[in-house]
């Protein structure tokens, strides 16, 4: 079963995870038995137990995204977690529409199921990624990098999808600086709000057509900071600026993409985690930033485990 667990033990991981910490259990559970053990750090935790499945009655699976719900507002619940997920039910990548809503206490709920009006612009459709968000004015943002077949031969660019509080879309963001939209953190200034979007298909595609190998790498992967305002009927994009650049990312048959896969914003430094060079990077004052002047970012820690 796929599913998310709590874990307990944890006194502080950083204000951005918020008091309950959730793992991906088939994600988790592959680690420890590639390892022939559980991974070190599980040893200081105290129980972990499983809290709901996060499969919805489409099937979908392969849960992606992650976020805890700040404030209350329409089908938002503070304090609640929304996945998002990324394969169908027959496992094909760049294809998964909905997002699930999980409690604290289990209870679940399809948050939504998302469906376009051919008005609303996404190169190649719907398949949820990791890039997702939610604003404490109640609107939430999710990454589209989608296939027509779970292959990386039919990638396409994709764009960010914009829902209200009751999962309703409301609007897309394509083009420009949207490039296979991978993974998202969102820094919340109540009437206006920034997105730093990590984009992995700048070239990726182009450089290993073949879906069964893993692909050639390519340094041309970025983060994108797109500057929102909140204060009209929808959220208006007020500008957008490449942070940093130069992520290896290729294509790979099991995970479709390896590319800047994790982002997190604290205290003016935004982390970056690059995949395919194994180090965790940090950009400072990513707000407010004309452009990737720091490369890749200052290398936080690299290789280990």
């Amino acid at each position: 079963m796929i599913g998310i667990r709590r874990v307990r033990g944890v006194r502080r991981l950083g204000a951005a995870l918020g008091a309950v910490t959730l793992l991906a259990t088939g994600a988790m559970s592959a680690g420890a038995a590639r390892a022939g053990a559980a991974p070190t750090f599980l040893g200081h935790l105290s129980s972990i137990s499983t809290v709901a499945s996060t499969v919805p009655a489409n099937g979908d699976i392969n849960p992606y995204g992650l976020v805890v719900v700040p404030r209350s507002m329409g089908k938002l619940h503070r304090g609640d977690t929304l996945i998002s997920n990324f394969n169908n039910s027959v496992n094909q990548q760049g294809t998964g529409t909905t997002i699930v809503e999980v409690s604290s206490a289990g209870q679940v709920s399809l948050f939504s199921t998302v469906t376009l009006t051919a008005a609303q612009r996404c190169p190649g459709g719907v398949g949820l990624t990791t890039a997702l968000a939610v604003f404490r004015s109640g609107w939430v943002v999710v990454g589209s990098l989608p296939t027509s077949d779970g292959t990386s031969t039919t990638a396409k660019a994709g764009c960010l999808i914009v829902l209200d509080a009751n999962g309703n879309v409301v609007k897309t963001i394509s083009g420009g600086l949207i490039n296979g939209p991978w993974d998202m953190t969102g820094v919340d200034f109540g009437p206006a709000g920034d997105l730093f979007v990590t984009n992995v298909l700048n070239g990726t595609v182009a450089a290993d057509p073949d879906p069964t190998m893993p692909g050639g790498v390519v340094h041309h992967g970025t983060v994108v900071c797109i500057m929102l305002d909140f204060t009209g009927a929808t959220p208006a994009v007020t500008g957008e600026t490449v942070v940093a650049s130069g992520f290896g990312e290729r294509t790979d048959p099991g995970a479709l993409v390896v590319g800047p896969t994790g982002v997190g914003y604290s205290h003016g430094i935004l982390y970056v985690a690059d995949t395919v060079a194994n180090r965790i990077t940090a950009v400072p004052g990513a707000i407010g930033l004309p452009g990737p002047l720091f490369g890749t970012g200052l290398t936080v820690t690299s290789g280990g485990s």
